[in-house]
């Protein structure tokens, strides 16, 4: 995308150094606190990757973009480094998580987010990091949209899977994905049912990507878990 045409761009100042991460912001109108969705893109990303999907969110939402931690030159970025024929292990995201879990945590001091309102949308390996962050810290994140990603391996154990309870998740799938075998994208979903996860699980005749079928259904989750936030708040 053209980042002229996006949101405000942080990667210095004080903004910057508190939240660790650079990132991209667009604030809604009003005092908040505001319901609130980072979103998280793939390998070989960047902040400015994840914007295309803004029109799935309500526009009264605080939504924001980081970039990567590991950086893949030229100018790109990923959150953990992939080993070529080695699936990425929950383990391989403890520093993306601490990152990530960092970011979260400073953004109702600068943007007025509301803590108990924290959702992650992620995109292939940031669905996964997304996952390993709601593993590693319950209760942080509200929700997950994840679009032809993956749970990272190596969540077995009661513990593990407790943090998924209760946890509202969309999983968009391609049929035909040569990056995520869907395999893989099925196992995920056995593993966040296991977990008593509120899945939302949808299969696609696409590739490494979300068709229009696909985009409908995101907006129809996040339609319906904006009135479940409101009404649980009343």
């Amino acid at each position: 995308m053209d980042p002229t045409n996006l949101p405000l761009l942080v990667d210095s100042g004080d903004v910057f150094r508190q939240t660790g991460l650079v990132h991209r912001v667009s604030a809604p109108s009003g005092a908040g606190p505001h319901p609130t969705i980072v979103m998280l893109h793939g390998r070989y990303g960047d902040e400015n990757a994840m914007w295309l999907f803004q029109q799935v969110i309500p526009a009264h939402w605080l939504k924001l973009a980081p970039r990567g931690i590991v950086d893949e030159p030229p100018d790109r970025f990923s959150w953990v480094h992939r080993d070529v024929g080695n699936w990425p292990t929950l383990a391989q995201f403890e520093t993306a998580v601490a990152a990530l879990h960092g970011f979260l945590n400073a953004l109702p001091q600068f943007y007025n987010a509301d803590p108990r309102q924290i959702y992650l949308m992620g995109f292939s390996q940031g669905a996964a990091t997304a996952f390993a962050a709601a593993i590693r810290h319950p209760g942080v994140v509200r929700g997950i949209a994840g679009l032809v990603g993956f749970v990272p391996e190596g969540c077995v154990d009661s513990e593990c899977l407790g943090a998924l309870r209760n946890l509202p998740v969309f999983v968009a799938t391609g049929r035909k994905d040569p990056l995520i075998p869907l395999e893989h994208s099925r196992q995920s979903a056995t593993l966040l049912r296991q977990g008593r996860a509120k899945l939302t699980y949808r299969e696609y005749e696409t590739g490494h990507k979300l068709n229009r079928q696909g985009v409908r259904d995101l907006r129809e989750w996040w339609r319906t878990e904006d009135e479940g936030r409101m009404t649980d708040d009343e």
